[in-house]
């Protein structure tokens, strides 16, 4: 089958189209026909050589696909066979063909698009488990995202809106603000031009955020925690401004924080389908009725994948970009 692969870690550039066996399934996983691939900041980061893949994972790049079901393995329900689903994968969407767990996939609906299906695991899985289980978010509450017009922020900002939470965004310019309002964002602050934690306050009036969904860490975190108010949770959920962070203990004990965070890709396939099993009582209803839908901004052919990533790195994306393999569109899960 064509894939995307690299002979040694660097830039976009080093990507390049090849051939690769078609993967072999375990007795729980499907067979997928790729339709489409969606494109992650880990891909990025693995391309990179700062983010292997996890023991047992496809070394090839790609953590979600879209769809048709063409094998299944032994101890999976052969209905399934012939099913257009979005599947969260540890690796292997840049690809013709890629595997993954059974209970990793949601049927795609009538009427949604393979394209937009691609885009939705990995950031509905992170959002969900981030803001809603580890952050504890409840309908009502204040919730301040970093890096609103991302996958993470897009989607951060549709489930939050979707469970009337009032959604605080950074971005980095007056254009992807107004992106972000679009979206759905109550308030949403230039980074470059304004004090973020200032800027929460006075939105505020000085009571701050209930839950942070950070994706930077560094020094930010210290000045996230200036943004909670008592019994706020911090979760962090990247770490793209460093792994370390310098913060008072005193104000954690005295205002009663919670800190938090989590990584995906390396959890066990049984959390894994658990939360899917989460997902798919309470969140994809959402997209499946079209009440929500996810952010796109822009699809390149599979053998273009190096431009594809320029454009993550470069910041330009509003939403989703995804990897046109397949392609065509869905008329739901059969």
């Amino acid at each position: 089958m064509q894939s995307i692969g690299f002979d040694a870690p660097g830039g976009p550039e080093v990507l390049c189209i090849g051939t690769s066996p078609v993967p072999r399934l375990r007795p729980d996983d499907v067979l997928i026909r790729v339709a489409y691939a969606g494109v992650n900041r880990p891909d990025c980061l693995q391309r990179a050589g700062l983010y292997p893949a996890p023991p047992g994972a496809s070394p090839l790049l790609g953590l979600e696909v879209s769809g048709e079901i063409v094998a299944v393995g032994s101890e999976v329900p052969r209905e399934m066979i012939g099913q257009n689903v979005a599947a969260l994968t540890p690796g292997g969407g840049y690809a013709e063909y890629c595997a993954a767990h059974w209970q990793h996939c949601l049927p795609v609906p009538a009427g949604m698009l393979l394209a937009e299906a691609a885009a939705i695991p990995e950031t509905l899985f992170t959002v969900w488990h981030n803001l809603f289980e580890r952050g504890l978010a409840r309908d009502g509450e204040r919730v301040l995202v970093h890096g609103g017009t991302s996958g993470i922020g897009t989607m951060a900002i549709l489930l939050a809106r979707a469970f009337d939470m009032e959604v605080i965004v950074t971005c980095g310019d007056d254009a992807k603000c107004a992106a972000a309002t679009r979206i759905g964002a109550n308030h949403t602050i230039n980074y470059r031009e304004t004090d973020f934690v200032e800027a929460v306050m006075a939105h505020t009036g000085g009571k701050g955020v209930d839950i942070v969904l950070d994706m930077v860490s560094g020094d930010y975190v210290a000045r996230n925690l200036k943004c909670l108010t008592e019994d706020g949770r911090h979760v962090t959920i990247a770490v793209l401004g460093g792994t370390r962070a310098e913060i008072n203990m005193a104000q954690v004990m005295m205002r009663r924080l919670t800190l938090t965070g989590s990584t995906l890709r390396p959890r066990s396939d049984a959390f894994k389908s658990a939360l899917a099993d989460e997902i798919a009582d309470n969140a994809w209803p959402l997209f499946a009725e079209g009440e929500i839908a996810p952010v796109m901004d822009m699809s390149f052919p599979l053998a273009e994948a190096a431009a594809a990533h320029a454009r993550m790195e470069a910041g330009e994306h509003v939403g989703k970009i995804v990897l046109e393999v397949a392609g065509g569109v869905s008329d739901g899960s059969r």
